[in-house]
Formats: C-alpha cells, sequence, structure tokens
C-alpha cells in the first residue's frame, strides 16, 4: 500500500449506489469531506474509496483527481460519482463542462419562495472571507455584478409555517451556489453557518442540503444513468419537527419527474437559459477545497 498516494481508510464509511468497470456512486455521508486537504489528510471520502479501490484510482492519478468528478461541502450528504478508468474520467469531465450531467438536491429552507417553481439566475463571485464565529479566512461567494453567471431551478415539494421542502437543480456549478441563491430569495438553508442568519443556523442539526440525483450518460454505453438516493436519516427528525414529508416516500407536490427535465433547457417544466455561462465542475463544484472542510460541487 506504500505506493498509494492516498492513504487508504477503512473507518471512512459510505454506501454504495453503483458500480460498473468505468464509473463508482456512492453517498458521502454529513461531517467528512470529499478529499485530503489541510487537517484532513486521513479522514476523507476518498481515503475510504482507496481502501476498497486504491489500486485503480491511485492508476488514474493525481491530474485526474483520482478519479472524483466532482466534490460536495462536508456538511452536505448525497451522491458523488467516481471514475475507475482514464477514458471514464476524461469522458465524463467533458460531460460535466458540457452540462450534460445533472444534478439534484433536496433541501429544507426558511419560509417559502415566492413562485412554486422559478429559476435564480444572479452572478456569484468567489472571495477570501471570515464567516461567523471563525476568524480563518476562507473561500466564499456572494451575489455580485462581477461574478460569473449562474443558475439554479427550483421548486417547492411541501411547506408549513416553518419552513418549507425544496428540490434543486444547479444548472451552472459554482461555489456554494445553492446555498447562496436560496439566501438570495430570502430563503437561507437551514444549518447552514456560511450564510444564514443565526436563528437559521441553528435550525437544524447540520446543513439540511442532500444531493439526491445524478442523472448522466455511461462514458462507454451511452445508457442514461438515473442515480438516486433517499433521505438522510439524520435529517429525518428535522422533517418531522416541521411537518414536512419525506420527499423520498410519499411524493410531496411536484415531486415526479416529467421527461427531459435533465436535458437541455427545461429543469421543472421551466426553459432555462443558461447563456454564456461558463461550465464549471465545482460543487459547491470546483475540484479546489472550499476552505471549509468542504470541497464543493458545483453546486451545493
Amino acid at each position: 500500500m506504500s505506493n498509494l498516494s492516498v492513504q487508504p481508510n477503512e473507518r471512512i464509511t459510505y454506501k454504495l449506489v453503483h458500480e460498473d468497470a468505468d464509473l463508482l456512486a456512492v453517498v458521502k455521508p454529513p461531517g467528512i469531506v470529499t478529499a485530503p486537504g489541510k487537517g484532513h489528510d486521513t479522514n476523507s471520502l476518498l481515503n475510504g474509496l482507496f481502501a476498497a479501490y486504491g489500486p485503480r484510482l491511485q492508476n488514474i492519478g493525481r491530474e485526474r483527481d483520482f478519479g472524483l468528478l466532482h466534490r460536495l461541502d462536508k456538511f452536505t450528504s448525497g451522491l458523488v460519482v467516481v471514475a475507475l478508468t482514464k477514458n471514464a474520467y476524461d469522458a465524463m469531465r467533458e460531460a460535466w463542462m458540457s452540462r450534460g450531467v445533472a444534478k439534484y438536491y433536496w433541501a429544507v429552507v426558511r419560509g417559502a419562495p415566492k413562485t412554486e417553481k422559478g429559476v435564480i439566475s444572479r452572478p456569484i463571485a468567489e472571495y477570501n472571507g471570515r464567516s461567523p464565529g471563525d476568524a480563518r479566512l476562507k473561500k466564499l461567494a456572494r451575489i455580485s455584478s462581477s461574478g460569473k453567471q449562474s443558475v439554479t431551478a427550483y421548486r417547492v415539494l411541501a411547506s408549513t409555517h416553518a419552513g418549507s421542502l425544496i428540490e434543486c437543480r444547479a444548472v451552472t456549478g459554482r461555489l456554494h451556489q445553492v446555498r447562496v441563491h436560496m439566501e438570495s430569495i430570502g430563503c437561507p438553508i437551514l444549518g447552514d453557518e456560511l450564510y444564514a442568519p443565526l436563528g437559521v443556523r441553528d435550525a437544524s442539526p447540520r446543513l439540511a442540503l442532500h444531493a439526491h440525483r445524478v442523472v448522466l450518460a455511461h462514458p462507454t454505453s451511452g445508457e442514461t444513468l438515473d442515480l438516486k438516493c433517499g433521505w438522510p436519516s439524520d435529517l429525518r427528525g428535522l422533517l418531522k419537527g416541521l411537518g414536512l414529508p419525506r420527499p423520498d416516500l410519499a411524493p410531496a407536490k411536484g415531486t415526479a419527474s416529467g421527461g427531459g427535465e435533465h436535458t437541455g433547457a427545461e429543469v421543472f417544466g421551466l426553459i432555462v437559459d443558461p447563456g454564456d455561462a461558463e461550465a464549471h465542475a465545482s460543487d459547491d463544484t470546483g475540484m479546489a477545497e472550499s476552505g471549509d472542510g468542504g470541497g464543493g460541487d458545483g453546486g451545493d
């Protein structure tokens, strides 16, 4: 194992959703970063993946991020897709950059958007700053006219007086995109320690954001893979306390996915035009760590 660049760690657990000769899809639990970084040399998801797939990921190499196609922040849970060959990685990165991959999130937010579904098109810029209660400089994001064009489609699945369950698709992939966009329309995500006001930050045991679905074309066969995972167990009590349904059980209003929603310019029945926005595979999707122990995927 001494020839591996990433130290394997069998104690890092994850749920396997899909595996074939070219791709893996796993569910990253909350509280662990996606890839090794400062303070997380041995306890990232990638360390856990190296325990099972080390030689194959090593063969892909550091220049291809050892197969990681995107990342999720530390406290975001959900699907992470990993390539197992160099050819699969190159094909999938091209698909990601050309927006041939659709990623969907569930989020619990304060209040409710003014419309049941809509498109948020507001430019996002990255900057180095400090979050509340933390003096360390980290990479953050904000709405700015000098930022890159950013597009998030959303629909409300259920609402009560206490909050709403939202499904989002990050059409572009900027650092913390879903979090920044939802806050910008007055609906910050519960448990968001970076962008939500104090009362909202403390309203959830952790960031109430879960990457539940990824739709992509298989890099070898061309077959459409619709990868899904259920609502995270650590946030079930949050939904119950707010009187909101689990989106993976009884379908809430608008949960059925219409044909073609993950292709072209149509999302949730809305026409979405990302314009000339530069494709970006960061999640919030950038492949660089976000500085808060995350490593976002373009979107979360």
